[in-house]
């Protein structure tokens, strides 16, 4: 499967995540490294307000004013006045990545992750931030990092067991995936997300059932329609794959759709509908090889059954599958079956 899963930031999708407002960074003195902490002038025990927390103060104001521009010009100056104030680099990094900027909301957010290694939201956005950098083996250092603080983070568990899945480290993928799970059992993109992990892993059976809870849970896109077609298609159920394939192509037309579906009515023995199907996806792809297959296995098959009688119908399988084969090279099987019939 090579549909990438869902990332999520707290507590939404990623696609939610780019409008999102952004997030006040909280004035949290216990922070260690905020602030330099004395007795008043007055001898009472209350320590001093942080040097620069004025600056981030004024730049909660800015931002409740809906004014970044400003709020990002104060929390640069509680920065230059105290450079380590966590609340500030969390500050600037919110309005970086609100804006889309995930070099510079990468490189804040690593800043107060470093003078606060036990700050959560520091290290599971700095993970996040690498993520969508594509810096995923640093994303899953930081991911790591952040469950160690807060161990039962749906967030940063099923964030990582992306990150794994993407690495194809996926048995790592699986621990983290599950654990999403039981901490959100209504999640559909962790069903969705672990039913990709399953496939991977083989574990079909286990995939449909994911998918399965995961169409329930969440709009029925065509990623998750295919995903669980291929899974069903794995264990024999070709006529459910036939339906979710039926499905899929009401909401989007795809070359790999009309192949899968041929496939499956080729199972169902809709030998019609599947030469349609393959012909369909090469109208929409002209070199999409595995729909090329398809058409000559089907010839072939219909020249075999029909007791060799009509060479026309052995000639457009063997052509299907020479073309197949020009456009993709490595395909044993296709190429023992044009040695063995190509004469």
């Amino acid at each position: 499967m090579n549909h990438r899963p869902f990332i999520l930031a707290r507590p939404i999708t990623l696609l939610a995540l780019l409008a999102m407002p952004v997030i006040l960074a909280s004035c949290n003195l216990s922070r260690g490294g905020e602030a330099d902490l004395s007795d008043s002038d007055s001898g009472s025990s209350a320590p001093r307000t942080a040097p620069g927390q004025g600056h981030v103060d004024s730049a909660n104001a800015a931002l409740s004013a809906g004014d970044r521009e400003l709020a990002l010009s104060e929390f640069t100056r509680a920065i230059a006045v105290n450079p380590n104030l966590t609340t500030a680099h969390l500050g600037v990094a919110d309005i970086y990545r609100e804006q889309q900027d995930y070099p510079k909301a990468e490189s804040s957010y690593r800043r107060a992750a470093q003078i606060e290694p036990r700050n959560f939201d520091a290290q599971y956005y700095h993970g996040l931030m690498l993520h969508l950098l594509d810096r995923v083996t640093e994303a899953v250092q930081a991911y790591l990092r952040a469950l160690a603080v807060q161990p039962n983070s749906f967030e940063a568990n099923l964030n990582l067991s992306s990150a794994y899945y993407q690495l194809s480290e996926n048995n790592q993928a699986l621990v983290y995936g599950k654990r999403a799970v039981e901490l959100d059992p209504r999640s559909g993109p962790a069903r969705f997300t672990l039913g990709n992990i399953n496939a991977e892993l083989g574990r079909h059976a286990d995939a449909v059932k994911e998918y399965q809870q995961a169409a329930e849970l969440m709009d029925l896109t065509p990623g998750l329609l295919m995903n669980l077609a291929k899974s069903l298609g794995q264990t024999g159920r070709y006529t459910e794959m036939r339906n979710a394939l039926l499905e899929l192509l009401k909401k989007e037309e795809s070359a790999g759709g009309h192949e899968r579906l041929g496939f499956a009515a080729f199972q169902l023995g809709k030998f019609d509908e599947a030469l349609a199907s393959f012909n369909r996806s090469l109208t929409l792809e002209p070199d999409y090889y595995p729909a090329l297959n398809g058409l000559g296995v089907i010839y072939l098959n219909q020249w075999i059954t029909g007791a060799q009688s009509d060479p026309a119908l052995k000639r457009r399988g063997i052509d299907a599958l020479r073309r197949s084969l020009q456009i993709k090279r490595d395909q044993p099987f296709i190429l023992d079956l044009l040695t063995k019939y190509g004469r």
